[in-house]
């Protein structure tokens, strides 16, 4: 296996559509043909003092909290019709 060089603006391509518009690593990873690997290093470094892994798990626990919260709500909303 060849290795070659991804160019910065490239990799940050790649990191932002992960961050930023849901992509996967796996699917990042095939579309650019770069190893899940590679990517997971480069999301680790850390930017401004927070790691990329930490946004996306930070936004994945918003997300599951959003979901929550709402499922809360209806049934909130049921319980105060039916009274």
């Amino acid at each position: 296996m060849t290795k070659h060089r991804i160019a910065p603006e490239v990799r940050e391509q790649i990191i932002n559509r992960i961050k930023n518009d849901g992509v996967t690593v796996v699917q990042a990873a095939e579309e650019h043909g770069v190893s899940e690997g590679t990517i997971y290093g480069w999301i680790a470094k850390k930017v401004d003092g927070v790691s990329y892994s930490e946004i996306i798990k930070l936004k994945r626990e918003n997300a599951q909290l959003l979901q929550l919260v709402g499922e809360i709500t209806l049934k909130l909303s049921e319980t105060q019709k039916k009274k």
